[in-house]
């Protein structure tokens, strides 16, 4: 099936961004300040790396790990995988199946301006659906 929906028009606006070198502490908090599951490593006004809360529990199990000492570019995952805004969804899904992965930021130019997850392209994903059946009801009394 060929999407028309672009990743802009059903990405988040509204995603968290942390530098390279905040603690896993404040990075923690900001997550659980927002109720998030992943932060945006910024360095030069540059996305370069995602935090996921997978991240932050691996990284706290690790052996003398502190969270006062340890840094956002010692757990991010990196090279940062990103998709432009006029991408449709389908190519979004894609990158994420080949990537294995659940969150890919939004770009424009190189600049972070959203995130897309896998519950973004699922809800749209259902809405099309919905709306593809009412369509098909048209005429048929």
């Amino acid at each position: 099936m060929s999407s028309s929906v672009l990743v802009r028009d059903v990405m988040s606006k509204n995603m968290k961004t942390t530098r390279p070198d905040s603690k896993l502490r404040e990075v923690i908090q900001k997550m659980i300040k927002f109720n998030i599951g992943s932060v945006i490593v910024i360095k030069r006004g540059k996305p370069a790396g995602i935090i996921t809360e997978r991240d932050v529990l691996e990284s706290l199990i690790e052996i003398n790990r502190s969270m006062d000492l340890t840094e956002a570019k010692d757990i991010m995952s990196g090279p940062l995988i990103t998709i432009e805004e006029y991408a449709d969804i389908e190519q979004a899904s894609k990158l994420m199946l080949k990537n294995k992965i659940k969150k890919l930021p939004v770009v424009n130019d190189g600049n972070l301006i959203g995130i897309i997850t896998t519950s973004d392209i699922v809800r749209a994903t259902e809405l099309l659906t919905g709306t593809l059946k009412e369509l098909s009801k048209i005429g048929r009394k």
